[in-house]
């Protein structure tokens, strides 16, 4: 179903200055022409976090800000509260899910259904994930199955649960569809073991610091993530994840925040961010940490 889509929402109160950052941005990728494949991993990171923003974005500057990249088209589906756009190019389609909208209670309703249920691949996933993914996956479907383009999956927040659980569907219910991998930002946990260990798509995590939907639903639940985590540290810098990486970042941040006024876990989760920190990764401009 394609509907009009929905004025910028105006969030409330703590929501505010994070879902600012998700809509301010300068498109920074372009394609020149050529297949996502051909892009560094790097500059493919920039690429699908920026989609994942403009995927915020209304259908016409969503439009406008995805050809200023080098896509020639864009489809806008919204069925019962659940968002999807589908870039294209003449090599490939990229499937963008939109994310949470604090003044969107739908996506909040989804966000706070956190028991499993049974997925439609393997093993349990998050229920309202699921049911969002529901909404959106058939035209989804109809469209990259009717064109023999290379696939990719990203989005940011709920986003991205439900572009990981339409990855899991195509890779096992559309086979001919040639899945050039999934990208997400901020990402929540979307599945149980089961699921995570069938879905064999590649898939390059990205984690900015204290992100604190990344840490949700809770591990005790039976939740895993799935893929390459790509983190982030107190700086914006890329790093090589480890545990002692988050320890040293989770003292900084608390410390730093002090002084800025702000709380990491929180303002760690916008879109924004994600793109201007991956940016600089991409140009050599990593801040200088002290």
């Amino acid at each position: 179903i394609r509907r009009p889509p929905r004025s910028t929402p105006k969030p409330s109160s703590a929501a505010s200055d994070v879902y600012k950052r998700q809509i301010l941005a300068y498109m920074l990728s372009r394609l020149n022409n050529k297949p996502i494949k051909e892009l560094n991993i790097w500059e493919q990171s920039l690429l699908f976090a920026e989609l994942s923003q403009i995927a915020y974005q209304s259908e016409p500057n969503a439009l406008n800000n995805s050809r200023k990249i080098g896509f020639d088209d864009a489809e806008f589906f919204d069925h019962k509260g659940a968002q999807v756009y589908i870039f294209k190019t003449k090599y490939d389609n990229v499937i963008a899910c939109r994310g949470t909208e604090p003044s969107e209670f739908n996506d909040i309703k989804a966000d706070i259904k956190a028991w499993p249920i049974k997925s439609k691949t393997f093993g349990y996933v998050h229920a309202g994930f699921k049911q969002e993914a529901d909404k959106i996956w058939k035209q989804a479907k109809t469209e990259i199955v009717n064109d023999k383009k290379t696939t990719w999956f990203t989005g940011h927040s709920l986003g991205g649960a439900m572009t990981t659980i339409c990855a899991a569907r195509c890779h096992h219910h559309a086979p001919t569809v040639d899945i050039g991998g999934i990208f997400t930002y901020g990402s929540p946990r979307a599945g149980w073991r089961t699921f995570v260990k069938n879905l064999k798509v590649e898939h390059f995590r990205w984690v900015n610091n204290a992100d604190i939907v990344t840490k949700v639903p809770l591990w005790t639940m039976g939740y895993v993530h799935h893929g390459t985590i790509k983190y982030l540290n107190t700086w914006g810098n890329v790093r090589y994840f480890t545990y002692w990486q988050r320890f040293k970042d989770r003292y900084r941040a608390i410390w730093r925040g002090l002084f800025k006024g702000r709380v990491d876990p929180f303002s760690d989760h916008a879109i924004g961010d994600y793109v201007k920190f991956i940016s600089n990764k991409v140009q050599g401009k990593e801040t200088e940490q002290k």
